[in-house]
């Protein structure tokens, strides 16, 4: 009996693409059913030479390897495995430990939040996604349908390959702004299958794209109609409401309400225990029912003076068209890769 027919499917996919090349493998010792701290059973590297040299990297962990346990029959696990491309020197003959680090990151997230991705989601990663490369622009991931392995059936359901993909900060803005799946049919010429190079810069840097986005921006406004947040509390009392919000999100915040509300589409932002939602509405108003939400209606007049107090430093600023709302902005206190604080804080 294959006591691992999940593992063999993902192997069986990789054969299609690499034949009998051995990739180099990391294994988890400890694993995760068991008490570790990696949830990931495995990742792969496979060293390529083309279109540009890379290794292609490709989780074992987040289907089911091993047996069936969740009850939809249709999906293994959480119904994905990551896949990573990173530019390779041609003489490197190791692929990084940051690069699996990373994904066992992403992996441990997904555990622990109940939170899973899927193509088109999009995150700041609040630094270089490589820790030790401070010179590096390439500092937010998206998420694309891997272009090679796409989509598999396994004897526990089908999995896709979801690859991660590396943005820089002004195509990382983009995004917020506008559609990630738009943005990367645009950036698709400029990085074949998607290989992620910390060493380039923002491709808006070319007339074209450029000019591709901010059409695509005025065009279609943003997709994006939920963002998670650290910090999206409020006060009500008899002279008005206030809303807080952290410092680090805060022009996240400004750039989704601009990409969302003039098109007739609401933005909610959520926390482990809160949702605030703002809507497009003929009059400001405010209501709050009984299940941890509050929804502000925001009049097209007024959505210049809301963003002008989206600002990255701690104040509390009043909204001049919304009278009785103020919006304070707090300070975010940064946490590193395992949730611990780090000292740091923005605002």
């Amino acid at each position: 009996m294959d006591e691992s027919p999940g593992w063999d499917a993902i192997d069986a996919a990789l054969r299609s693409v690499y034949g009998d090349l051995e990739p180099k493998h990391w294994a988890t010792i400890h694993k995760w059913m068991l008490g570790g701290p990696d949830p990931l059973d495995g990742i792969s590297a496979y060293p390529r030479t083309d279109p540009v040299p890379h290794w292609h990297m490709v989780s074992y962990g987040m289907s089911e390897l091993y047996e069936k346990e969740s009850e939809n029959p249709d999906e293994s696990g959480w119904g994905f495995e990551f896949t990573f491309r990173l530019v390779r020197n041609p003489e490197d003959e190791t692929p990084p430990v940051w690069a699996a680090s990373m994904l066992q990151n992403l992996a441990r997230y997904v555990f622990n939040s109940g939170n899973w991705f899927e193509p088109g989601h999009h995150m700041n990663v609040n630094g270089p996604i490589a820790a030790d490369r401070d010179d590096s622009d390439i500092r937010a991931i998206t998420f694309v349908v891997d272009p090679e392995l796409g989509e598999i059936a396994t004897p526990h359901g089908s999995l896709q390959f979801l690859q991660v993909v590396g943005l820089a900060t002004e195509e990382y803005e983009a995004v917020r702004q506008w559609n990630s799946e738009a943005l990367m049919d645009v950036l698709a010429p400029h990085l074949p299958l998607f290989v992620t190079d910390l060493d380039r810069r923002s491709l808006l840097a070319d007339p074209g794209v450029a000019r591709a986005v901010r059409e695509g921006l005025e065009r279609d406004g943003s997709s994006s109609g939920m963002q998670f947040v650290s910090t999206a509390h409020w006060d009500r009392g008899p002279d008005g409401t206030t809303i807080k919000l952290g410092a680090l999100q805060a022009p996240a915040i400004a750039d989704s309400l601009r990409g969302r509300l003039p098109f007739g589409r609401e933005l909610t932002l959520r926390t482990e225990d809160t949702a605030l939602t703002f809507v497009p509405a003929d009059e400001f108003a405010i209501e709050e029912p009984d299940d941890g939400r509050l929804a502000i209606g925001v009049p097209s007049g007024a959505l210049d003076d809301l963003v002008a107090t989206l600002q990255p430093t701690a104040a509390r600023r009043p909204v001049p068209s919304l009278p009785g709302l103020t919006v304070e902005i707090v300070p975010t206190h940064m946490k590193d890769q395992y949730g611990e604080e780090t000292g740091e804080v923005v605002g």
